[in-house]
């Protein structure tokens, strides 16, 4: 069983108009509403993939239960969230049809007490101790503690599962210190963490701070990755273009279902490249296209060397 965390879930709602245009009321063509948090993302995926996961994290209030109402309908997926007092926040996209440009508003989430996050860690313990590799995902909500994923990847390394860190911020900084398995930062959160803009530097001085391996995304440039075993670089077979939501979930999906089966290195990076590209062109935000996903697949470049890190 593969276990994602998602301890700032949402409900992700896209309003489509046909130009947005600032100070102006605007005719909404199409309202979508699905579950969100990169966690729920990257759950998504992994059970399209054919994967057996368990989603855990916070959820509460209307909101919270409008999200766990619409994973009953994913096959494959276990709901193992927690209830909280506060309510679940919402995430509003706006996209623009004329441009293709999105507009992103995001709340903060509910404020968790210290209660519930005890109760949520002894949750946490109990399910790392059935599955098979875990991925600790996005934002903290506020009243979690910044070095909450750090105490999480110790408790997963003490059950002996991989684990798997993708969030930014001073919760990044801080669990790499913790040595997780992978971690998976964009451009942006890797030079925040490192202080270089330069990828392959970055990736390095990434893994000297603690990570077993850095997966750095480039955006539509494809992978970098540092790891134990050598130093890859995945790139799609050509730029694709559409809607980039999700697609760094995606990429996490294939990382992540990669652990799981034990793939070498090069067929993990494949995999996330070719999911993040279908990702972007499929016709739902946040979804993925299998028919593109099945012909990226082998078509991926991935380029480097074993025991070049």
């Amino acid at each position: 069983m593969i276990l994602t965390v998602t301890l700032n879930t949402a409900l992700d709602i896209t309003y489509r108009v046909a130009a947005l245009r600032p100070h102006a009321s605007h005719r909404v063509t199409e309202v979508t509403e699905r579950p969100g948090g990169k966690g729920l993302n990257v759950a998504r995926v992994l059970a399209a993939l054919g994967h057996r996961v368990t989603v855990t994290g916070l959820a509460g209030g209307a909101t919270g239960h409008a999200v766990r109402e619409r994973l009953t309908a994913v096959p494959g997926l276990v709901d193992a969230l927690l209830p909280v007092a506060g309510a679940t926040r919402r995430t509003i996209a706006v996209v623009d049809e004329h441009s293709g440009d999105t507009t992103q508003l995001n709340e903060s989430g509910p404020t968790v007490a210290p209660a519930e996050w005890a109760a949520f860690r002894t949750l946490y313990g109990e399910l790392v101790a059935s599955a098979s590799v875990v991925a600790l995902c996005g934002s903290l909500p506020p009243g979690v503690p910044v070095g909450a994923y750090a105490g999480l990847i110790r408790t997963a390394r003490t059950a002996g599962v991989p684990v798997l860190l993708d969030t930014a911020g001073e919760p990044l900084r801080r669990g790499v210190a913790a040595r997780p398995d992978i971690v998976k930062p964009n451009a942006d959160e890797l030079a925040e963490l490192t202080g270089s803009h330069e990828p392959s530097q970055a990736t390095r001085d990434a893994r000297r701070r603690g990570a077993h391996a850095v997966v750095a995304s480039l955006g539509p440039d494809g992978l970098l990755a540092v790891t134990p075993e050598g130093r890859w670089r995945a790139t799609p077979p050509a730029r694709v273009r559409g809607n980039p939501t999700g697609a760094g979930d995606s990429a996490v999906a294939g990382l992540l279902s990669g652990l799981a089966e034990n793939l070498p290195w090069p067929d993990r990076l494949a995999r996330a490249v070719a999911l993040s590209a279908a990702t972007v062109l499929a016709p739902v935000a946040g979804e993925f296209s299998r028919t593109a996903y099945e012909d990226l697949l082998p078509r991926v470049a991935v380029t480097g060397d074993a025991d070049a890190a």
